[in-house]
């Protein structure tokens, strides 16, 4: 084994093998004796495609299944048992059908975006939003299959409308009745979400009281379940109806199990999330979270049993078929992909990706609790690693602390190539789910109410220390590097001092106000919780924006940002740039023209990566081997 500085050890994964690595799943369905699932395509500027088990690609170049509903999209594609596929293309927002042997028809007139498409029983449901109305509409629809609403956008049946926010339609077996999560305005999912249930004819939709909603579906004509958190977890709750109202409270699906650590839920920032669906036979097959995901099937009496497969990171329970689920996700043991897994004998089938990765290499994360100011703070580790090189003795590691964004989100310690692009170069990464993320309950995430540029700072800040404490970090070379939210942290922490050595920013939030002002609607009021309403909490506004305190930013910052980014727009990043520049701070801003809010083109991914390593380096002293 030879003997190199850390940050120059050699290493297999380029950054390109990066971007075309572990396909980025968007759904599957069962089709016939086939299995088929969204992929996104870097090479393809991140176009999203539909391929199948049989090897071939569904939906064709230059169509892309992406939905803009509530700017983060989810459920652009669908499919019906005879192999008919139902499509949002990202360039009009237009559902389409695809028959086989035909060309795609448009479904809907152009204008409205839509997504969560659902087919039950013959019919086609969605989410339909119009920004060019006041106040901006949403509705839960029914499309007709036809094309008729194609040149008359009356044909189309509306269920439910309103200036809210809705997500997950589900059609009742005798096809009378929908359900469907909703919230209002001023509100965000994971705070105060309702289930709805409403004739599909019309009338008016009724409430079923319920505290942070998720995923309606039908057991019965007469009961409902759902997952809701009124114990401080997500866990599955049933409830008998009478027509659209209920018959009494909702009460848990298996109330002699014994309460569980963990959410079968979390953050509704897509729509075609899954984390459980029912089974022929009543049983559920359901996502267990806690840090870490498990995968369990759960009997009507309470009993469980856990799934043995790869995947222990945002796993979608996307489609069942008598015995059999689709799995997707990421996992510690294993690339990103989807499985096949028969629920009866335990076979596991990779589908697509899923591959076991080298251990010597890729060695599994280390989940670990850093004591901060507010109590535990979870994160994971992941050390450098090269079988083939090592460090001098007396040299610690420089490492990257991870922020991601939301900030209600959460990070599982899943293996990862971008991840290991550093680690096996010699760069340790600790990824931090910092208070307010999700994955541990209620409480857990509620530690960011309205703290946010504090709690976050504070815990990142502690997580580094307690990196430099235990001897595995160099205190003088640790980084910080987050998107979005993350990238709010990120500057915030830099503003702070005194932690970090350098940041990395990628189409971060750098003014509270501005946000306000130019975001979007589904996260319009989401500051309000995070930090307090205005006008009357403007002075916390300006106080924790790091754009009012660049003077105190004394290290080197780059900055990367996407030239359509309509969550973050460009303006935040260029703010901080002009305010380094006109201080003489070392600092590097990157304008992708054609990417928006997360970048999806691999030639994007590649410059990123390779900008951030070369950054390190000349921070940090070393010299990188791309």
């Amino acid at each position: 084994m030879s003997s190199s500085p850390y940050g120059s050890w050699t290493s297999p994964f380029s950054a390109a093998s990066v971007a075309a690595s572990s396909p980025r799943i968007d759904g599957a369905r069962f089709v016939g004796a086939e299995i088929w699932w969204g992929e996104s395509v870097p090479a393809e500027k991140g176009r999203v495609t539909v391929r199948s088990s049989s090897g071939s690609e569904m939906l064709p170049a230059p169509w892309s299944a992406r939905s803009r509903v509530h700017e983060y999209g989810g459920g652009a594609w669908t499919a019906d048992e005879h192999g008919t596929l139902f499509f949002v293309d990202a360039g009009d927002q237009r559902v389409h059908r695809l028959s086989v042997g035909a060309d795609p028809v448009a479904l809907t007139a152009p204008g409205p975006s839509h997504g969560g498409l659902r087919v039950q029983n013959g019919r086609l449901l969605a989410v339909r939003e119009d920004l060019s109305t006041t106040p901006h509409l949403r509705s839960i629809i029914e499309i007709p299959l036809d094309g008729s609403a194609a040149e008359d956008p009356s044909a189309i049946r509306v269920i439910a409308e309103g200036d809210g926010f809705f997500a997950h339609p589900a059609l009742s077996p005798d096809g009378t009745r929908a359900a469907w999560v909703g919230w209002e305005r001023g509100r965000m999912p994971w705070e105060d979400a309702h289930v709805q249930v409403a004739e599909v004819a019309g009338g008016t939709p009724h409430t079923i009281p319920s505290r942070a909603a998720l995923q309606p579906e039908w057991l019965s004509d007469a009961e409902l379940i759902f997952a809701d958190d009124p114990d401080g977890r997500w866990a599955l709750q049933r409830i008998t109806l009478d027509g659209v109202a209920p018959t009494g409270p909702a009460r848990p699906f298996a109330p002699a199990g014994a309460p569980v650590d963990a959410d079968t839920g979390y953050g509704l920032w897509v729509l075609g999330n899954r984390w459980y669906q029912p089974l022929d036979d009543g049983r559920i097959v359901a996502v267990r979270t806690n840090g870490r995901d498990e995968v369990v099937v759960i009997d009507a009496d309470g009993g469980v049993s856990v799934i043995d497969f790869p995947g222990d990171g945002h796993v979608s329970i996307d489609a069942v078929d008598g015995t059999k689920a689709l799995l997707s996700g990421n996992g510690s043991r294993a690339t990103a992909g989807l499985w096949c897994v028969d629920i009866e004998s335990g076979e596991v089938i990779a589908v697509r990706g899923g591959e076991p990765v080298d251990p010597q290499w890729m060695p599994a994360s280390i989940p670990i609790e850093i004591e901060g100011p507010r109590g535990a703070v979870h994160a994971f580790a992941y050390p450098p690693a090269n079988p083939d090189t090592s460090a001098p003795d007396a040299e610690r590691a420089p490492y990257v602390v991870l922020v991601h964004g939301g900030p209600t989100a959460h990070v599982t310690g899943a293996a990862s190539a971008a991840i290991a692009f550093y680690t096996s170069r010699g760069i340790g990464v600790l990824d931090v789910n910092y208070g307010g993320s999700t994955g541990y309950g209620r409480a857990y995430r509620e530690r960011l109410d309205g703290q946010w540029g504090v709690v976050d700072v504070d815990d990142v800040i502690a997580a580094a220390r307690g990196l430099a404490d235990a001897g595995l970090a160099d205190p003088a070379r640790i980084a910080i590097r987050g998107g979005s939210a993350g990238g709010w942290t990120v500057l915030s922490a830099l503003v702070r001092g005194g932690a970090f050595a350098a940041g990395i920013s990628r189409y971060g939030v750098a003014d509270l106000r501005m946000l306000v002002a130019e975001t979007h609607d589904f996260e319009a009021s989401y500051i309000d919780g995070l930090v307090g309403p205005l006008p009357e909490y403007e002075h916390l506004y300006i106080e924790r924006s790091p754009l009012t305190h660049t003077e105190r930013i004394d290290v080197p910052v780059l900055l990367l940002q996407g030239g359509e980014d309509r969550v973050v727009p460009p303006s935040q990043s260029e703010a901080i740039r002009d305010a380094l520049a006109t201080r003489g701070i070392d600092h590097e801003y990157v304008l992708y023209p054609t990417e928006g809010h997360g970048f999806r083109s691999a030639e994007t991914i590649v410059d990123a990566l390779e900008r951030e390593l070369r950054f390190l380096g000349r921070v940090f002293g070393f010299e990188p081997r791309l």
